[in-house]
């Protein structure tokens, strides 16, 4: 069982930088592979970033290639998000995801553990 706390979400002018960071309990956290996604009211939750637990090779959503950068410390149980060049479109509530067996990476349903989330607004 893992548990997943998402911090660093708030409010940032366009053009700005953000991070957002997710702590798991449990002491096997480095062999789950880690994802970022988010969740715009209206809209379906979308894959954003992602992280293998076997070779750490890193995925992202063309909409954030180049703009974003997801990393672990598995010393601290943690992944990161760091989000430079915030656009409006990126305000949503990000969520971050875990899972062990993990097949595609950008696939919602292949995730089986979920934090709460945490509101990232980016204003013009």
């Amino acid at each position: 069982q893992v548990q997943l706390v998402e911090s660093g979400g708030g409010l940032v002018q366009a053009g700005g930088s953000l991070s957002v960071s997710c702590a798991a309990s449990g002491r096997t956290f480095s062999r789950y592979s880690m994802g970022w996604f988010r969740q715009a009211p209206g809209k379906e939750r979308e894959f954003v970033a992602a992280i293998r637990w076997s070779d750490s090779s890193t995925y992202y959503s063309n909409s954030v290639k180049g703009r974003f950068t997801i990393s672990r410390d598995n010393a601290k149980n943690t992944v990161y998000l760091q989000m430079n060049n915030l656009k409006p479109e990126d305000t949503a509530v990000y969520y971050c995801a875990a899972d062990r067996l993990i097949g595609r990476v950008d696939f919602v349903g292949g995730y089986d553990y979920w934090g709460q989330g945490t509101q990232v607004t980016v204003s013009s």
